[in-house]
């Protein structure tokens, strides 16, 4: 759960243009699209082989239904899309336990593993929102239901009585109501204080003052010093892993992280060699240019110990030892789990074949 407090506090417009018709219509997309790795590369023909994958996902023994769309070949070796006609085939054919890729032009039958298009990267954060701050503009609970209309591709909770809900939907999308909200935050100090302009002009100054720099605080200061980055928890980690002498390793700028969860928040400001005004933006830039790209093509998968909680170190152990298979494969180790982060090949490769090492281990047991 993520406490993302004021950050999200704002003003709307009574129209409150959310999602944009396109957003809406891709989130829908997305819902009704399915991942699927193991896909036999180089075997057949890939039109041979997008027409094989069709017949099964639309075959009723495999939960499967009309299918809308067909992406394949794609960057990732042995990996494709389909996109259903209605978003509850998603639904049934994920719930099968085993898919098996069987047709008379195959030398023998693949498994596949099918995941929902959603997590292309981690199937979903959940954040907590402060909105008490449209309490004295807004009836709270109207304005929820006007955000509900407008952002299908969000799950909201229930309102509490301090202001507080919790939403869950993917990161980008989080993340875009999160800098919606900020900008309109940020409009909604501004108009308080045109509001005291002619009656309170001496103290204007010092209510501008602190209003702008608690909006500050999230967004930047005026001079482009201060820069806020929101992040992926697991995609910061991947970026600290791989990428942090190109991205996050810079003389000029100091970048600190508060991680809440899901979400992990940079702030970037000037170092002591003060750099030229443009600097800590470009770094901003680039950190959030390669998290679209990481979000794009990285995906996750968890290998769960269930009631083998006592063999975590055995789990952990296999994983270090196929990992040197898959040096760009990123592997957190937590107590009740393991996540594994990469490209939907490796990620898929690299868990086969950690399963059947700890298949073995207990076999011999």
């Amino acid at each position: 759960m993520v406490a993302m407090g004021n950050v999200c506090a704002g003003h709307c417009s009574d129209s409150m243009p959310f999602l944009s018709a396109q957003d809406m219509g891709q989130a829908a997309k997305s819902a009704r699209t399915i991942v699927i790795s193991g896909v036999p590369d180089g075997v057949l023909n890939d039109d041979v082989m997008s027409d094989i994958l069709v017949i099964h996902f639309q075959k009723a023994k495999n939960n499967g239904g009309d299918v809308e769309e067909v992406k394949y070949p794609t960057r990732e070796k042995g990996v494709a899309y389909i996109t259903f006609e209605d978003q509850e085939v998603v639904e049934s054919v994920l719930q099968k336990n085993e898919h098996r890729l069987e047709d008379r032009r195959l030398p023998r039958y693949y498994p596949l593993k099918v995941t929902p298009y959603c997590e292309n990267v981690f199937s979903s954060v959940t954040a907590v929102l402060d909105m008490s701050v449209f309490k004295d503009k807004f009836v709270l609970e109207d304005l929820i239901q006007e955000l509900k209309k407008k952002s299908t591709a969000l799950s909201f909770g229930s309102l509490q009585s301090n202001g507080h809900i919790s939403v869950q939907g993917s990161f980008p999308t989080i993340k875009w109501l999160r800098d919606f909200l900020l900008v309109k935050a940020k409009s909604l100090s501004e108009d308080k204080n045109e509001a005291s302009k002619s009656h309170q002009r001496p103290k204007k100054r010092l209510s501008k003052h602190r209003l702008t720099g608690e909006v500050n605080n999230f967004v930047h200061d005026a001079e482009g010093e201060k820069q806020v980055v929101v992040l992926d928890t697991d995609i910061y980690h991947y970026m600290k892993c791989f990428f942090a002498k190109e991205l996050l390793t810079n003389t000029d700028v100091v970048i600190s992280d508060i991680t809440n969860g899901d979400i992990t928040t940079l702030h970037l400001q000037k170092g002591r060699n003060r750099p030229d005004t443009g600097q800590v933006l470009r770094v901003k830039e680039k950190i959030e240019n390669q998290s679209i790209k990481l979000h794009n093509s990285l995906r996750k998968e968890r290998i769960d110990f269930g009631k083998c909680t006592r063999d975590k170190k055995k789990y952990r152990l296999v994983c270090e030892s196929v990992k040197s298979h898959y040096p760009d494969v990123l592997v957190i180790p937590y107590d009740t789990h393991i996540d594994v982060i990469g490209s939907s090949s490796a990620v898929f490769k690299f868990t086969q074949e950690v399963n059947k090492k700890i298949q073995s281990l207990f076999q011999n047991r």
